[in-house]
Formats: structure tokens, C-alpha cells, sequence
């Protein structure tokens, strides 16, 4: 199999990138430092948003692209939910953190064994899970930039959006436990 690497390639292959950056700044003994990285979190969000665009839009979808495009989401997802944990060391974060990278992996390899045996369509991706990831990613936001904004509580607004994500989580893990088990027992 020939690699491409094309446009939507490279905004996911930038978006991999942009982890090891993201987490050097994290650390930086700098007042900024959580505005720089949530803006490094949005633009990872842009590029997630755009190569999918690119790919549809010039017809540029590889099965390379496909398969790298959910592997940096969670690598991105993962680092910056373990960060966040570190900083704002609390079983209340951690919780909501964990059930949400727990579900990543077991969904992840749900869908590489349902693709074995030729039911992964069974598994795609749901309006649900479209629901969790905004909820996920708008409170990773938050939480980066943590500070009060115009005497709204971000941080709070952060935790309540990841508990959200963590239920929609949740629900969407059962969903697609599920459908594979009706197509697993089925057979």
C-alpha cells in the first residue's frame, strides 16, 4: 500500500504535531501560557474540522487518511485530558477524564475487530458521538484557559461541559457496545 500524503494528510499530520508544542507550552512559566494553549487546542480543532472538509470536498480520502485522522484526535484528546488532570490534580477531573479515554481505546479496538470481520460499518460514527466530541472539546477548551472571562466561572464551566461529555460518553460506549453485539450474536 502507497501512502499518500496529501492536503487533509498534512492538516493531520500538523494536528500530531501540534501535541508535543501544545504540551511544551502547557509548562511554560509564562502568564499566557493557558491562552497560547488553548489556541493551539482550537487550531488543532480547525484542522480536525478541515482536512475531513478537504477530503470530501476534492475527493481526497485515502485509507491512510481515514485511519490517522481518529489516531491524532485521540492522541490530542488523551495528552491534553492527562495534563489537565496534572494541573488540577482532582478525583473529580480524573473521574470524567478516565471514563472518557477508557471509551476512546475500547471503542477504537470495538471498530478495528468489528473492520476484521467485516462489520464496521456497524460501528461508524453516530450523531451521538458528534455530540460528545463538541461537548469533549469545548470543556478541554475551557480547561486550558481555566481563568475567570467577564465574571464567568470558565474553569466550573469546563468541569460541568466534561461531565456532560463523559455521560454522552458513556451512552454512546453502550450504543455501539450494542450494535456489535447484535451483529456478534447474530452470527
Amino acid at each position: 500500500m502507497i501512502i499518500e500524503f496529501n492536503i487533509p494528510t498534512n492538516l493531520t499530520l500538523l494536528r500530531i504535531a501540534l501535541i508535543p508544542l501544545l504540551t511544551v507550552v502547557f509548562y511554560l512559566p509564562w502568564e499566557y501560557s493557558n491562552v497560547a494553549c488553548m489556541l493551539i487546542f482550537l487550531a488543532a480543532g480547525i484542522t480536525d474540522w478541515l482536512d475531513g472538509y478537504l477530503a470530501r470536498k476534492m475527493n481526497l480520502e485515502t485509507p491512510f487518511g481515514a485511519f490517522l485522522d481518529p489516531v491524532a484526535d485521540k492522541l490530542m484528546v488523551a495528552m491534553v485530558l492527562v495534563l489537565i488532570v496534572q494541573q488540577q490534580a482532582s478525583p473529580y477531573l480524573a473521574i470524567p477524564a478516565a471514563i472518557i479515554i477508557g471509551r476512546e481505546i475500547t471503542i477504537a479496538s470495538l471498530r478495528e475487530w468489528m473492520a476484521e470481520i467485516g462489520q464496521r460499518a456497524q460501528v461508524k460514527v453516530s450523531q451521538l458521538g458528534k455530540w460528545k466530541t463538541s461537548a469533549q472539546m469545548l470543556a478541554i477548551g475551557l480547561l486550558l484557559y481555566r481563568d475567570d472571562l467577564f465574571g464567568i466561572p470558565i474553569n466550573y464551566c469546563g468541569y460541568g461541559l466534561l461531565y456532560i461529555a463523559a455521560i454522552l460518553t458513556l451512552w454512546s460506549m453502550i450504543n455501539y457496545l450494542r450494535s456489535a453485539l447484535a451483529v456478534l450474536t447474530a452470527k
